[in-house]
């Protein structure tokens, strides 16, 4: 056998089990329910908007351009959809797809980066994808993922391999414009940092700054070449005001708060703080680890180059993330690579370094094994406290027909965190994992149904393709297009007027209501009621509900409304 092929033979040992499992269970995850209001089924419209109308230079949402987001996963979208032709399962199996890329993209960085300790290596991989938080959000179909996949490969550009010791400038620029396609601008927040501080982790980069920097600089001004290509086009081709909030307002109103525009972004905007209070979310399970803790507590200079890599990457880009307005939990995802590359390597330093607090069982997984049972027993427990009227609210009484399956798979995962010796991190990793598809598999049988917009995008589909023109309350973000397989805009309507407006102009019209609790004259003379979150979901006539606000008694229904089981459960509760 070559050397090269030992070498593919190697690399291909050295994903078992980890991808196998991971893709096994994230293929169960997404697949468990449809994709989620409102982040998947906003992608999926735009993806259908430009399909159906052939927009292929400009995403469009309800009839309008989509400055929001550039382009890159709605192509990829429609490269499946080509093939395999239009549903919503090619763009789930595209973000596992992406998902397994990150994991595999990060063991490669780690093995170039601790090329003396493969433990890390071995145990990164398992360490990200333990991470509930982004195994959850990673079934959303969404940007972030495919983002950490081209900040992660632009990175491990600049790392060094046994033969070459140069970054590969043209394949660093290159990603960098595909992450500058998936995301806008953000993409050089996520790889800035690695580059200009170079010199302190990267020998090359150390010997040759001149090169580092005028080569990592042209390589990003290829990037940006990059987008300008498509921008550039896409500005002319999406007018004057798609123009204008692409090139400025979208980007400044997500950094700077209160950048005046003349139409709403989504720039959710934040205090400095916002980030701190939720780092023991993002990083659970490891929060919960003792040893991860003390690990990091303990490192002491001089540290390896995959260290000070890390720092170098994690450290501003969390400062810098804090001071920009526009705050998510999911936007630093493409960082949390970097955190376990640093939480592996602090551990592998600890393993050689100090071996009695590596073995200690009380820097354990003890505490998220007492907190698995102490969980398992709550839901064993919940059908009893259900029944005897302790416990009472929407997630307890839809969880206690199920809860005792699923108080037996957090028991004998808190059991197995408990156990002594060796594999310590994949057993907080599998137990992590499994943990989180358990979560959302009880989510999928007690709470999908509030989540579940089918029936609406059924009736407003219908109505549709019968000419029957289509209105919203407020702001639409899509939600029913895909679904529905739209091809007219909905109406946006922003005050009574306009409601009367319409009503008048369109009396076979339909209009679609948000509100947050379920009045006694929707179940009368709505057309279909159904939760949706924490509110609901209500299709009227749009004469009917325009009688209504206008203090008139409307003309009974020929038909009475769809109700929907839960509805009429839920209102027969509130009453």
């Amino acid at each position: 056998m070559s050397n090269n092929s030992y070498r593919r033979s190697q690399d291909l040992r050295g994903l078992w089990p980890w991808l196998p499992l991971w893709t096994v269970v994230a293929l169960l995850a997404i697949f468990s329910h449809g994709p989620m209001p409102l982040y998947s089924t906003r992608t999926l419209a735009v993806a259908w908007e430009m399909w159906r109308e052939h927009h292929w230079l400009v995403p469009y949402i309800n009839g309008e351009p989509y400055s929001e987001k550039v382009p890159l996963l709605f192509w990829l979208i429609h490269a499946g959809w080509f093939v395999f032709g239009v549903s919503d399962v090619w763009p789930r199996v595209l973000e596992v797809i992406f998902g397994g890329v990150q994991l595999v993209l990060l063991s490669v960085l780690a093995r170039r980066l601790f090329p003396s300790r493969p433990w890390v290596t071995k145990a990164a991989p398992w360490m990200l994808l333990a991470l509930s938080y982004a195994f959850l959000f990673g079934l959303q179909i969404m940007y972030e993922v495919l983002l950490a996949d081209c900040v992660l490969g632009a990175l491990l550009c600049l790392t060094p391999k046994v033969d070459r010791a140069e970054p590969r400038w043209w394949l660093f620029g290159l990603l960098i414009g595909a992450g500058l396609l998936t995301k806008g601008p953000v993409m050089l927040l996520h790889i800035a940092f690695p580059w200009l501080l170079g010199p302190v982790w990267n020998d090359w980069a150390r010997d040759n700054r001149a090169r580092w920097y005028t080569r990592g600089g042209l390589a990003i001004v290829f990037g940006l070449a990059l987008l300008l290509a498509w921008a550039i086009p896409a500005g002319f081709s999406g007018g004057d005001a798609y123009r204008h909030r692409l090139f400025f307002t979208q980007t400044a109103g997500r950094v700077v708060k209160g950048v005046q525009h003349d139409q709403p972004l989504q720039s959710h905007a934040r205090p400095f703080w916002w980030y701190v209070p939720f780092l023991a979310v993002l990083a659970f399970p490891f929060s919960g680890w003792p040893r991860a803790w003390v690990a990091l507590g303990t490192l002491r200079r001089p540290l390896d180059a995959g260290l000070r890599f890390a720092l170098c990457w994690l450290v501003p880009v969390f400062v810098l993330f804090s001071i920009i307005s526009g705050k998510q939990l999911y936007y630093p995802l493409p960082e949390f690579g970097g955190g376990m590359l640093l939480l592996a390597g602090a551990i592998a330093v600890l393993r050689e370094r100090r071996v009695a607090l590596s073995e200690n069982y009380w820097l354990g997984s003890w505490p998220l094994g007492i907190g698995g049972i102490v969980f398992g027993g709550f839901l064993l427990a919940l059908p009893y406290l259900v029944a005897t009227n302790r416990l009472h609210g929407e997630w307890f009484d839809g969880a206690a027909p199920y809860s005792r399956t699923f108080s037996a798979a957090f028991l004998l995962l808190g059991c197995l965190l408990l156990l002594r010796g060796r594999g310590e991190m994949r057993r907080v990793a599998v137990a992590g994992l499994l943990g989180a598809l358990a979560l959302n598999t009880l989510f999928t049988l007690t709470l999908w149904h509030k989540y579940d917009l089918n029936p609406a995008s059924t009736l407003i589909s219908t109505a549709e393709s019968e000419q029957h023109p289509i209105a919203i309350e407020g702001n639409y973000e899509g939600q029913f297009h895909f679904a529905g397989r739209l091809s007219q805009p909905i109406t946006e309507l922003r005050d009574g007027k306009a409601m009367q407006d319409f009503a008048k102009a369109h009396p076979d019209g339909l209009i679609i209501t948000h509100p947050d609790k379920l009045d006694a004259s929707a179940l009368r003379y709505s057309l279909l009621v159904q939760p949706f979150r924490s509110s609901w979901v209500e299709v009227w006539p749009a004469p009917t509900l325009a009688d209504l606000r206008a203090g008139r008694t409307p003309a009974e229904p020929a038909q009475p409304p769809q109700i929907f089981p839960a509805a009429k459960m839920q209102y027969g509760a509130q009453q």
